[in-house]
């Protein structure tokens, strides 16, 4: 039985003690643990966090993984094969062409809204960590999900769960949000140049990736404020020296995609816009021509929505309430769709025919003066001061017409004289301007993707971007076991010694991304521009000269038809012989996997800009810091330490023993004994870990900083003598409880062959990490979580 709650009385006895004082407080969502209500929902207890915020959270690492996945087990390239492409797109452009009640279409087409959809899914990706992108459709989930630029999004994708539904788990949530953008394009009448399947769903919420320093109410209704707010965002003001946004950072607000479209700090001035524009798709690596082809063609069609104000709008998906289903941004006025939608707060459209691709964007943009206004919710916008400018039809009443709109963002093209440059070479050549948006919306929703060999289905591009990292082509067999141990016993006549060769090939590898499946030891980029001219990376030259020798000497005695090995193989098998000569002189006989088949790129497909963002700032696995790091940051050494573990894919078992096994085989990248807690270099042994546990010695400071001391000494306690120097990178793992507990493991007397076993499976991992032409799924990948915070 249950009772209703007039039944119950005003002050319930039975609510003593529980944390409730009344029924009503039950009713209200009070939490009994002493917790507040928060956008309609209670707040739980404190956590780790809040009671320690600068505790490391290597937990992290274990975000996301396959017990999250109920498709774990699915291989998604085959599932994906079975799909009947010209299916699905005749499904998408059937549901284009159509609207709901629930949601009516703007011009009875939901082309438009789906373009921005695919946009804003693709749009978070940034080139510094590589994260963000399309790849894992995280638009679905928090924070992204509920961002105030994503409004309205969450009707996009559930306009699109019949298709889903449809093909299942064949389909992911991320390329169908990528192909419906491909094919709301295609049904305004612009060419596309081609689609590829192979992205993989998350399946949680993401809690790690640092999106900015601002702390925001995401639960305010009226959070239109938190787009404006650039609190602690960026260095400087508009126009001062150092103006920039924070590494690694890209968008130029919390909660936005791009930029603030009324300028910056909602001042309107289209000249500051510029500047952000520049910087922020600049971070998400897009020059200024793929910039101006990108606003200016995705301005190209449907409208904006400001009907109205802000603080009317109720709360995002995330924090709407139960009975809303998982749909935000409750409008209560009218019909609260239609006619009377509110998205980002700026109202109109750019071009007299919405729904269709040509170049009145750019032709309205330079044909007319434009001045300041505002929307019915109160945004700035800007409409032609000449009354004879075109119209643009209303989106769902017959005979009702519109000023055309521009938004800040928009005049920023028009002022800012490289901008403007590009613009005038689009509005007098329509097509090199069609072709340039296509590349670049191609460029956009695949970035994240990695290399060609992961793209699946009949539609992929046939041309290759330098953007892809493109590799050659193996036009010859690779080697066998025999050539195998021939070229082992040339990388040890080298002389070379164990520290040099395994620092080679880690240093090769350890660029690999999972973020967006950049880097790696595939294309032996360690050998060309920009890679090898890297501070972190000098002690490698002198040893790659050595291994082309050995690869030249090796294919000059091949006969025709048969084996060669590329310098990429011969660093990682230089590698694998150094692991397995050390853990020989640690007692231990092991075998360390080599799988061939690697290639050499070449210098001109590789793009020094782009490549220049994986050089590191911290490299904790090499003892590499930049000179200037405590000048330019407050993140702790550490942090940016456990960034890269997260970035490489590790878990936190993988990361403790591989730099545990780093340090004795001497792979400082200065050569130094930061760390080299052993009197054995080069052999694989746990002294690192017996040495970093032991109650025989006690640390002290090396440096006299009032703050964050950088550097230690490791003094025998006895008699106070200097035993061994480290740094934060080598002291996290006794001074953090769970990288300790995982240290104890190997430290332990029967840790020593673990050690090595554990050593060699994620030496192994690294290596493989880019290797999408032996396995082009690597599922499951786990979305990689962001470490780093300020």
């Amino acid at each position: 039985m249950t009772a209703t709650p007039s039944a119950q009385p005003a002050s319930n006895p039975a609510a003593e003690g529980t944390g409730y004082s009344t029924y009503e407080d039950v009713l209200e969502g009070k939490c009994p643990f002493g917790g507040s209500r928060v956008g309609g929902a209670h707040t739980s207890s404190p956590t780790l966090s809040d009671w320690y915020p600068d505790r490391l959270r290597v937990e992290q690492l274990h975000r996301d993984g396959a017990a999250a996945d109920p498709l774990a087990d699915l291989d998604y390239p085959a599932a994906f094969a079975t799909i009947d492409l010209d299916e699905l797109k005749a499904d998408i452009t059937a549901l284009l062409t159509t609207s709901v009640s629930w949601w009516p279409s703007d011009y009875g087409n939901y082309a438009p809204q789906m373009v921005r959809m695919a946009w804003h899914s693709a749009g978070t990706y940034r080139i510094a960590d590589g994260r963000g992108g399309a790849g894992q459709a995280m638009q679905r989930f928090a924070p992204v999900s509920s961002w105030w630029d994503n409004g309205n999004t969450d009707k996009s994708r559930r306009l699109l769960w019949p298709i889903k539904q449809k093909h299942g788990a064949s389909l992911s949530w991320a390329d169908l949000i990528v192909l419906t953008g491909n094919c709301a394009l295609e049904v305004m009448g612009f060419p596309t140049i081609g689609f590829a399947g192979g992205r993989r769903d998350a399946w949680e919420a993401d809690d790690a990736t640092w999106w900015g320093p601002e702390h925001l109410d995401m639960t305010d209704p009226g959070s239109y404020d938190d787009m404006v707010d650039r609190s602690g965002r960026w260095t400087a003001e508009p126009g001062e020296p150092g103006y920039e946004v924070q590494q690694p950072l890209a968008a130029s607000h919390q909660s936005l995609i791009y930029v603030n479209p009324e300028g910056p700090n909602a001042g309107g001035d289209p000249a500051a816009s510029a500047v952000d524009i520049r910087i922020t798709f600049g971070r998400m690596a897009m020059n200024d021509v793929e910039t101006v082809a990108l606003i200016a063609g995705g301005h190209a069609f449907g409208k904006s929505h400001g009907q109205v104000a802000a603080d009317r709008i109720g709360p995002p998906p995330e924090t709407a309430p139960m009975e809303a289903m998982g749909l935000g941004w409750h409008n209560p006025v009218g019909s609260g769709n239609a006619e009377h939608t509110m998205t980002n707060g700026i109202e109109g459209s750019w071009t007299p025919n919405p729904t269709q691709w040509d170049n009145s964007y750019l032709e309205n943009l330079f044909a007319y003066e434009w001045e300041q206004t505002r929307s019915p919710a109160g945004a700035l916008q800007w409409t032609p001061s000449d009354p004879s400018a075109p119209k643009t039809p209303d989106a769902h009443r017959e005979g009702v017409s519109h000023s055309l709109m521009m938004m800040t963002s928009d005049i920023a093209l028009k002022v800012d004289p490289v901008y403007r440059e590009v613009c005038q070479r689009f509005l007098a050549d329509f097509d090199l301007f069609t072709d340039e948006f296509a590349k670049a919306w191609h460029k956009l929703t695949h970035r994240d993707m990695g290399p060609k060999s992961r793209y699946l289905g009949p539609d992929v591009a046939a041309e290759d971007f330098i953007w892809q990292d493109p590799l050659p082509p193996r036009e010859h067999p690779v080697v066998s076991g025999a050539d195998v141990d021939r070229l082992k016993q040339a990388v040890r006549d080298t002389g070379l010694p164990v520290s040099d060769l395994a620092f080679t090939a880690f240093s090769s590898a350890v660029t690999h991304r999972e973020s967006d499946k950049r880097g790696g030891a595939n294309g032996a980029r360690i050998a060309l521009e920009p890679q090898k001219d890297w501070a972190v990376n000098r002690r490698t030259v002198p040893v790659v000269a050595a291994l082309r020798g050995v690869v030249e000497q090796f294919n000059a005695s091949a006969a025709d038809g048969t084996a060669r090995v590329s310098l990429a193989d011969a660093i990682v098998l230089a590698g694998c012989v150094a692991v397995e000569d050390a853990a020989a002189a640690a007692g231990v006989t092991v075998a360390v996997p080599f799988t061939p088949g690697r290639v050499d790129a070449t210098q001109d497909q590789t793009d020094v800009a782009q490549f220049q963002w994986l050089a590191p700032v911290v490299d904790g696995f090499r003892n590499y810091e930049q000179p200037d790091l405590a000048s330019t940051t407050d993140v702790a050494p550490e942090r940016f330490f456990l960034d890269k573990a997260a970035l490489l894919g590790l878990t936190a078992p993988e990361w403790v023993v591989l730099t545990g096994g780093l340090r004795v085989l001497g792979c400082n990248h200065d050569g130094s004994s930061d760390g080299v807690f052993t009197e054995r270099v080069g052999a694989l042994t746990t002294d690192f870990f017996t040495t970093l546990t032991s109650m025989d010695f006690q640390w002290a400071r090396a440096d006299d900083t009032a703050g964050r001391c950088t550097r230690f000494t490791l003094d025998d306690r006895e008699t106070g003598v200097q035993v061994h120097t480290a740094t934060r990178n080598d002291l996290v793992f006794g001074a953090n409880a769970q990288l300790r507990a995982v240290a104890e493991v190997y430290a332990a007397r029967d840790g020593q062959h673990r050690f090595v076993r554990d050593f060699v499976a994620v030496w192994d991992k690294v290596m493989m990490a880019d290797r999408y032409d032996v396995d082009p799924s690597h599922a499951p990948t786990p979305r990689v979580p962001a470490a780093l915070t300020a």
